[in-house]
């Protein structure tokens, strides 16, 4: 594609290894194949482990991977759900966020502004390691990253009063 115009590349990373992959230098590998190829940057699977992330940027930059790796963030809205989307992708689910959101499933606005909080902290945590490019994963609720932006600090820009 790149041979076709000046394309920006986004790739697929996962900080903690795709669960396909026979292994996670395997999977290091790929993305490497993928960046050599032409990728011009990586947008990693979700996490919730801030550590898995900085130890798989180490990783890479071992590896020569020296395009942007802009972590993925999913706002938890459905716990159980999460859970499950975690074990299909190969994300680990820390136990606290368990804790955060047991007795919610009957309380959605309780849930939305603690899910909206736990996003905000997890990339408030980030920028202050130096990030500073997130990608989320809104699943259709734009409104939470919204909320999120917001409490980064990030605001809509306003029309222009004529």
């Amino acid at each position: 594609i790149k041979k076709v115009a000046d394309f920006e590349i986004s790739v697929a990373a996962y900080p903690e290894a795709h669960p396909e992959a026979p292994s996670a230098q395997f999977d290091l590998d790929n993305l490497k194949r993928k960046v050599d190829a032409g990728a011009t940057r990586a947008i990693t699977q979700f996490f919730f482990d801030n550590d898995a992330y900085f130890r798989f940027l180490d990783r890479c930059a071992a590896a020569g991977i020296t395009v942007p790796i802009v972590p993925g963030i999913l706002p938890i809205t459905n716990f159980a759900r999460a859970v499950e989307f975690a074990g299909k992708c190969g994300a680990a689910m820390p136990q606290r966020f368990a804790e955060t959101f047991e007795g919610l499933d009957a309380d959605p606005e309780t849930r939305q502004l603690v899910a909206a909080t736990m996003a905000a902290e997890q990339c408030q945590a980030l920028q202050a390691q130096g990030i500073k490019e997130f990608h989320f994963y809104t699943l259709n609720r734009s409104d939470l990253t919204v909320a999120i932006c917001r409490m980064l600090g990030v605001k809509a820009k306003q029309p222009a009063v004529s």
